[in-house]
């Protein structure tokens, strides 16, 4: 990077805001350095810092916590990292309308604790909470098992701020949950991955903290007697707040010892599921609706059910990916509710007949699942995995289903592509991002269709 460009980002946001050289290695992205990584500290001085790299044509690569760093592909050209780390204050909180503002750069963990001292909370649980920023979560439409009843963030965004390519300060939405005028700005950029502008302030709706809450297990012999009991639980009166579905290396870890859920350690392995539910509300609706799925489970051949601590939620968040200590791939489906256990029975037979371990967890009530794959401690050649997860997306898209490469080797994703086929909906969102971005600057070439 230009010497000139260097001490004009300096001026803008501090020379110790500016990383170069050896300093770069945390942002290092399958094996591509960026020229520098520079921290804003408020929504002016990211605006002037677009605005003056967007002049050269510079790629601009937004970075929260870093977490979803790895999904998609990286960009051909080196770039600038914007990091939004400084960006962390809770810009307003009102209790009696049950709405907060906050700028991107502060972590889901940081706004909850805030939150929590009004006995309130926004009602996201992203894995790794503690690192995951506002504006990742927003970028990457993050969520986790309590997405069930709650919803994502998509549902829970009023009001956001954006930088654009040019550094405009754009603001869509509003500060009050009734607000329906106009065009619906701030879920366009939801999911977006910084491919449409960098997303610096936004407006929640929240929701008071329950009285109680809890989080059961129950295992099965048969992953289609697990299947079968998450179908008669969405069928009948019970209201949870989360329903997930884990193969039995998914729940007890490949030696039966962790998981995502470290169950190995408190219960007995089971060659078949283990489904886990969550319900919250006044402690006696909670009583009421465990006991109930004790009862509906023990029909359909599930153990008792046993409680799980509060530590539990985390850990469930990360899905398949905690099962093996490294995993080789990550891959994410989003299919129909009815078809979640067939998939994973399926996936986990083509991983087995490739000699590879393969685990599987599962939103199994909205039907998106999540498979790590394994070749274990031995270094593997890309062609059977990529293979495996060829024939994964296949199994998906049978069903009418879509299949996302979340994380893999840059070998393996060179055979295998990280996003499905948009189709039609491919053509709409080049041209969203050629009128908000002409100039291709924003995390270019990362996300669907090219963009």
């Amino acid at each position: 990077m230009q010497d000139d460009l260097l001490e004009r980002l300096r001026t803008i946001v501090g020379a110790p805001n500016v990383l170069t050289g050896v300093e770069l290695s945390p942002y290092v992205v399958e094996g591509r350095t960026p020229d520098t990584a520079i921290f804003p500290g408020s929504v002016e001085e990211v605006s002037a810092v677009i605005a003056r790299v967007s002049e050269l044509g510079l790629p601009v690569i937004p970075w929260g916590g870093g977490t979803a760093a790895s999904v998609g592909m990286p960009s051909a050209r080196a770039g600038l990292v914007l990091g939004l780390r400084r960006l962390n204050r809770l810009v307003e909180h009102e209790p009696g309308d049950l709405t907060v503002t906050v700028e991107a750069g502060m972590t889901v963990g940081e706004l909850q604790a805030a939150l929590s001292g009004r006995g309130q909370w926004l009602s996201l649980d992203p894995a790794d909470a503690e690192r995951a920023t506002i504006g990742g979560v927003l970028a990457t439409n993050a969520s986790g098992p309590r997405r069930h009843l709650y919803g994502t963030a998509r549902d829970l965004l009023i009001g956001v701020t954006v930088v654009t390519a040019e550094g405009a300060i754009v603001k869509g939405g509003g500060k009050v949950v009734k607000n329906v005028a106009g065009y619906d700005l701030p879920k366009l950029f939801v999911g977006s991955y910084g491919t449409l502008g960098v997303i610096v302030e936004a407006t929640f709706k929240l929701r008071p903290r329950p009285d109680d809450e809890r989080l059961v297990c129950v295992s099965f012999d048969r992953l289609k007697d697990a299947s079968a009991a998450v179908r008669a639980l969405m069928a009948s009166d019970l209201i949870p707040n989360a329903v997930e579905l884990l193969d039995a290396t998914a729940a007890f870890g490949a030696g039966g010892t962790g998981g995502a859920l470290g169950l190995g350690r408190t219960l007995a392995p089971t060659p078949g599921a283990v489904l886990v539910v969550g319900f919250d509300g006044l402690g006696e609706q909670v009583e009421w609706q465990c006991a109930g799925l004790a009862r509906l489970t023990a029909g359909l051949g599930g153990r008792a059910p046993q409680a799980l601590a509060s530590e539990a939620w985390p850990k469930l968040a990360q899905g398949a990916r905690a099962a093996f200590p490294v995993a080789t791939a990550v891959m994410a489906f989003v299919v129909l509710p009815t078809q979640v256990a067939e998939l994973m029975e399926q996936g986990a037979g083509a991983a087995r007949a490739r000699g590879l371990a393969a685990a599987w967890a599962a939103h199994a009530g909205v039907g998106v699942v999540s498979a790590a794959l394994s070749a274990g401690h031995e270094p593997s050649e890309p062609a059977p995995i990529a293979a495996v997860l060829a024939e994964w997306r296949e199994i998906a898209r049978a069903g009418g289903g879509l299949a996302t490469l979340e994380w893999a080797p840059l070998a393996v994703k060179s055979q295998v592509p990280v996003w499905d086929d948009p189709r039609a909906a491919g053509r709409i969102m080049q041209r969203i991002k050629a009128e908000l971005d002409p100039k291709n600057v924003l995390n270019p070439g990362r996300f669907v269709a090219g963009i």
